[in-house]
């Protein structure tokens, strides 16, 4: 899979937007394009890792969901993944989430996140004595 020349592509492009975005385009250092191409490869790394403990720890339900709530709502898939990757970590998930807990934890943390408004209106009753309405 790390010899697929489609995946080495798209990361020789994204490597081009990280240079370009950081102005170390065409005539940049060679240290800083070694240093951004090292930053790119260790949070690669990173993600596959993040991936592959995800695999280990969801049922494959569970992870067509989580990918369905990180196309409407990236952060908060990030901060589920970050809940339960923490929670595999202490050792507090024995055995894989299934979808029906992935919905359940989904559902905790819209409530705790949930943002309450309210609506006070106040009648001026002075105003309307005047006026026939």
């Amino acid at each position: 899979m790390a010899d697929d020349p489609e995946l080495q592509a798209i990361r020789q492009r994204r490597m081009q937007e990280i240079m370009a975005q950081q102005g170390g385009g065409a005539g940049g250092m060679p240290q800083n394009m070694e240093q951004a191409q090292q930053q790119a490869e260790q949070r690669q790394a990173a993600e596959e890792q993040r991936q592959e403990m995800l695999v280990r720890i969801l049922t494959p339900d569970a992870r067509e969901r989580l990918n369905r709530v990180r196309l409407v709502k990236p952060e908060k898939a990030m901060g589920i993944e970050n809940m339960l990757l923490a929670a595999a970590q202490r050792g507090a998930i024995g055995e894989k989430v299934t979808e029906d807990r992935l919905i359940t934890l989904l559902t905790q943390v819209n409530e705790q996140t949930q943002k309450k408004t309210s609506v006070k209106i106040i009648r001026r009753t002075s105003a309307l004595d005047d006026d026939d309405w």
